[in-house]
């Protein structure tokens, strides 16, 4: 009888460990709305994989990144995505787990824009640049140039983002012979551009809503955005400057201290295939990261969507993280008092 009871008690065992095992769940920290529909598909593939739920936490960019200060000792996610810049905040803080590369398997397939160093690495990217509405801009109207924005038609017209000032700064700079990293060449250019800004937007939806009123017809904006405006029935017309476009990568990172090492690695591993960038792609309108990612025909035409090495090098404008993280702040803060005020 006490074998038998034994046995019944080593079964009830093993039935609970591995009924834990199915509950636990892989936690990714992302933003909400379409980009957390959009991680939907990476988490789909990596479940049917795994056989490990996925479950997301949201949060805006810099809030997740001080929540994760906070909780350094005891993570509340595994894997992060975020803005490449940021990452490299996430790394100065120790946030971040050295990635074993060896274990993403996708790793060695990517563009060299992915490589954002041994602790992120790049999934998509997208980008901040000019795009008007060409029914309410006059017929002839076009924007080939940074310089255009400064143009009298524009005048009155145009709307820039607040919250991250980096394009327009970039881009001046760019325009005054410059980079980002001496910035303050293009300051002329900015403080003759401010008469012509009509408004400053402070989140993705309300840069969306005044394109779509018509409000301001000119704006300095996220491609993603501009792309679903535009399958909304919008008439946006993306511009890709002769000067090139401020490219933005969105990144995976794993959290220090987690304790799902193999499967957080699995995750960015399943994110990094091929079939999931296409997919990823198709949905966010945006340029993969692996080289044998087959997006569709229809998206590689379209503007801001990098496929080759020569569009990489001639309509990108890359700003090495570390630069853009370090300066935001100073950014940010000029931005506010001179264009602002």
């Amino acid at each position: 009888m006490k074998r038998i009871w034994g046995v019944l008690g080593a079964m009830a065992l093993a039935f609970a460990s591995t009924a834990a095992a199915a509950q636990e769940k892989l936690v990714v920290s992302i933003w909400g709305g379409n980009w957390k529909e959009g991680a939907g598909i990476i988490a789909k593939e990596f479940t049917k994989r795994t056989g490990m739920e996925v479950e997301f936490i949201t949060g805006g960019t810099l809030d997740r990144l001080a929540k994760a200060k906070v909780a350094k000792d005891n993570p509340e996610s595994d894997v992060v995505f975020t803005t490449s810049q940021v990452g490299f905040l996430y790394q100065a803080d120790g946030l971040f787990e050295k990635l074993d590369k060896a274990k993403i398997t996708n790793y060695a397939g990517l563009v060299q824009a992915a490589d954002r160093g041994d602790y992120e690495v790049g999934v998509y990217s997208y980008v901040y640049s000019p795009v008007f509405r060409a029914d309410l801009m006059p017929k002839d109207f076009k924007l080939t140039s940074w310089n255009d924005l400064w143009s009298p038609e524009v005048a009155g017209k145009l709307s820039l983002p607040d919250f991250d000032p980096s394009h327009i700064i970039i881009a001046s700079a760019v325009l005054a012979g410059g980079t980002a990293a001496n910035w303050e060449v293009g300051i002329p250019l900015l403080e003759k551009l401010k008469p012509g800004v009509k408004a400053f937007y402070q989140s993705d939806a309300t840069s969306q809503d005044l394109l779509k009123t018509g409000e301001t017809p000119v704006q300095v904006m996220l491609s993603i955005n501009a792309y679903h405006l535009i399958q909304n029935g919008v008439p946006v017309t993306i511009a890709i400057p002769k000067e090139g476009a401020v490219v933005g990568i969105d990144v995976l990172g794993i959290n220090a201290g987690t304790k799902k090492l193999d499967k957080a690695q699995e995750f960015i591993n399943v994110a990094l295939d091929p079939e999931i960038q296409r997919q990823l792609c198709n949905f966010h309108k945006c340029s993969p990261m692996h080289k044998d990612a087959k997006i569709d025909a229809e998206l590689a035409k379209l503007p801001g969507i990098f496929t080759t090495p020569e569009q990489w090098s001639t309509q990108a404008i890359i700003t090495p993280d570390e630069i853009r993280a370090k300066l935001l702040p100073t950014w940010k803060a000029w931005f506010t008092e001179n264009m602002m005020q």
